[in-house]
């Protein structure tokens, strides 16, 4: 696997240009790595908080010897979260989001599903990954869950990276081989550890979640990625920070729906063109929730993103 070098502080000739990649922020703290393998201390030019990892940033080197990002290339997808006060984004230039997910500690569904939405909202492939799989407390919970978002065709993968670490790193490095992965998921369950399973360098603090509180103990404190090799293919990882709540309040109703294909396939023949197919008479939705064809945990869940976006 690709070892990222120590942030160094080599100096670039005056008036020079170069163009590298936003590989961790903090604040506005950036370190941008260039093809070579440097990495740069950056700032943004004009104290601009636009920056995201997985950025291409075109940057110049100021007397400090500080790096200045001058530019921000177009990108070709951004993940972010929101709610009615502020947007959060997470990360750009992705090609696959993996949501990770375990029996304890809690998981939220409805944390799932909104990451499956953002993902497919911003055209990014998605794959959910149930970790801890060894784990016999609420087993079956988590197996039908995972199920249920095969039924859906979400792509889905179980591992166990403490009790068998070697199989994980086999099975994830197959789905991760040549691609921009995001690591995302609720505090504590075990992005850190996947993490150090696939790329041991990155030296990811891990803890356990605390029982009395059945929360996870969030241990990464910033966004990073990190390059390294699968399958023989140049790939990378970005870990992000735990977050139990997920908002969308940036999406539209029909964001929602498109992202929402069990929704979406009922829609013909509703009684009214603009049916927002939550109270209107004559819904072809309503009618496949009372025949069976929509799970009522999903057909809720559209109405509360819908109810979100009137706001």
């Amino acid at each position: 696997m690709a070892r990222q070098r120590k942030v160094t502080q080599q100096t670039v000739a005056d008036g020079s240009r170069l163009t590298g990649c936003v590989t961790r922020t903090h604040g506005r703290h950036h370190y941008v790595t260039t093809e070579d393998g440097n990495i740069y201390e950056a700032h943004r030019r004009g104290k601009k908080s636009d920056v995201v990892v997985g950025d291409i940033v075109t940057c110049s080197q100021p007397s400090g010897g500080v790096v200045a990002i001058e530019s921000i290339e177009p990108r070709v997808n951004l993940l972010y979260r929101s709610d009615e006060w502020r947007i959060k984004e997470l990360a750009s230039n992705l090609t696959l989001v993996a949501c990770v997910f375990a029996s304890r500690p809690t998981f939220n569904p409805k944390f799932v599903w909104k990451a499956i939405v953002a993902a497919q909202a911003a055209d990014i492939p998605v794959l959910v990954i149930r970790n801890k799989a060894d784990l016999a407390d609420k087993a079956k919970e988590a197996e039908d869950f995972l199920s249920s978002l095969q039924v859906l065709g979400v792509h889905t993968l179980s591992v166990s990276t403490l009790s068998d670490p070697e199989n994980a790193r086999k099975l994830l490095s197959k789905k991760f081989a040549g691609e921009r992965v995001l690591l995302m998921g609720q505090s504590g369950m075990g992005k850190s550890t996947i993490l150090n399973v696939l790329c041991p360098e990155a030296q990811a603090r891990t803890q356990e979640f605390s029982e009395a509180l059945d929360l996870g103990k969030q241990t990464t404190t910033n966004t990073t990625l990190y390059s390294a090799v699968f399958e023989g293919k140049e790939s990378a990882l970005i870990d992000s920070p735990g977050f139990q709540e997920f908002g969308l309040a940036h999406l539209t109703k029909i964001d929602v729906l498109r992202a929402m294909p069990d929704i979406a396939d009922c829609v013909d023949g509703c009684r009214f063109y603009n049916c927002t197919h939550t109270s209107e008479p004559g819904c072809s939705v309503k009618a496949a929730l009372a025949e069976g064809h929509i799970q009522p945990e999903r057909y809720a869940f559209y109405c509360e993103l819908v109810a979100a976006c009137e706001k």
